[in-house]
């Protein structure tokens, strides 16, 4: 079976409306783009500064648990609450 050839003319490139819609498209895609990545880079950040904050907080804990031995403290009073059969260790 022999082929057929089309020698329409075909268009070199789309009108310049579909083009401009192309290209607004794909600039809010890239602005998205861009604000997930900065979103991820703070998030990223945040997450590095939870994790100094952890660390601090674990250290305390030992300085104090050193201090008062097993103990939980009402962090608005200051309270100390002590196991049962736990005293201080003054």
């Amino acid at each position: 079976m022999a082929k057929t050839i089309d020698l329409a003319a075909k268009p070199e490139k789309i009108t310049d409306e579909q083009l401009k819609e192309v290209q607004q498209i794909i600039s809010i895609s890239n602005q998205i783009k861009l604000e997930v990545g900065n979103a991820e880079a703070r998030k990223h950040a945040l997450l590095h500064e939870l994790d100094i904050v952890n660390k601090k907080m674990g250290e305390l804990n030992s300085k104090l648990e050193e201090e008062y031995g097993k103990m939980d403290v009402d962090i608005q009073t200051g309270t100390i609450t002590y196991a049962k059969n736990e005293q201080a260790d003054s």
